[in-house]
């Protein structure tokens, strides 16, 4: 066996951050790759996901709804794996899998929480596309959102892995699609690769403004996924009965204490009271048992008929794991962001 073969290189966390990650919070380990035993199979990761929920996952333990990563520990997350050796009778060596081996080479499984993924062509959209973020996308616009034809649909972090299939799964159902993203590049493909009926660039001057323009019928449903500045200029433009579905607040996973400057809450509840508003957090973990079948259905119809565009953002090697997720929370990525760790 080649020693490369024989070699586990993993993604430690080093170090919990304080702020927005850096480098040293992470270190590549190497270790022998384990064997299987009776009931277990060795999956080598093809693809690694990376998605802003990890950095919640990085804080000392109670900070997140999902237990925190360990420090020693590698880093968590979705994978797509091809199975190694198997001594489990549900699956064979050349077994193609979704699972959560994280940030590493190889992993043991005991078979639970694995997905058989057949002959995938591109086994990469089990991540994105075809997996959590745009069933997150899914469950969050069309169950909690629900848009109505005409209606006003914002998106903020319109170009990321939830956001562009927000947008495009608004415009199917007949919504006016208003995007925000970081920089004139990302506001251009959301506009003319996904079909948003504009885009405004978060970091220009008078967001406020330039969506009040851009809404002149106000917002009936705001896909939430960023906080901050965004929600700030979202807020006084919602209608009565709009909907909020809430999946994240990237713009402060890094704060290490409250934000300086005038306290929101009271112009958040009045708003939320007055205009009789549903904002709804939500967890995808909580859906898969009533909604995925639905989900992977229609969503690979809407991939194959060309009615929704699977982006993908690829990066390679593990060792670059760090500085892609990195430049995750500071919005540089286009679409889904995935590692490919080694070939399909």
């Amino acid at each position: 066996m080649p020693h490369a073969d024989r070699i586990n290189r993993r993604i430690l966390l080093a170090t919990r951050p304080h702020g927005l990650p850096v480098p040293q919070d992470f270190r590549l380990d190497e270790s022998p790759v384990p064997e299987p035993q009776e009931g277990q199979l060795l999956l080598r990761t093809l693809y690694l996901s990376l998605d802003p929920y990890m950095r919640n996952l990085m804080n000392a333990e109670g900070a997140s709804y999902a237990p925190a990563v360990a420090v020693g520990a590698p880093m968590v997350g979705g994978t797509v794996n091809r199975v190694v050796a198997s001594r489990h009778p549900d699956f064979r060596a050349g077994d193609l899998v979704l699972g959560n081996a994280g940030w590493q080479d190889y992993a043991l499984s005991d078979g639970s929480g694995l997905t058989p993924l057949g002959d995938m062509p591109r086994p990469s959209l089990a991540l994105g596309a075809l997996g959590m973020p745009a069933f997150t996308a899914y469950v969050g616009l069309l169950d909690i959102g629900q848009p109505q034809p005409g209606e006003t649909v914002v998106v903020g972090a319109a170009t990321g892995a939830v956001g562009a299939v927000v947008g495009q799964l608004a415009k199917l159902k007949g919504a006016r699609v208003v995007g925000i993203a970081g920089g004139a590049e990302k506001c251009r493909l959301a506009v003319e690769e996904l079909g948003y009926d504009a885009c405004l660039d978060r970091h220009a001057p008078q967001l406020a403004e330039r969506l009040a323009a851009a809404c002149p019928d106000g917002i009936d449903v705001y896909f939430e996924s960023v906080g901050g500045e965004v929600l700030d200029a979202v807020l006084p433009l919602l209608n009565n009965h709009a909907r909020v579905p809430v999946c994240g607040v990237i713009a402060h996973y890094n704060d290490h204490a409250l934000p300086a400057g005038p306290d929101h809450r009271p112009a958040l509840l009045s708003t939320v009271l007055q205009k009789r508003i549903r904002m709804q957090g939500f967890v995808i973990l909580d859906h898969y048992a009533t909604r995925f079948a639905d989900f992977r259905r229609e969503m690979g119809e809407w991939i194959a008929t060309g009615r929704v565009q699977a982006r993908e953002d690829v990066v390679d090697g593990l060792d670059h794991a760090p500085t892609a997720f990195i430049g995750l929370l500071e919005g540089r990525n286009t679409g889904k962001l995935v590692v490919r760790v080694a070939e399909a």
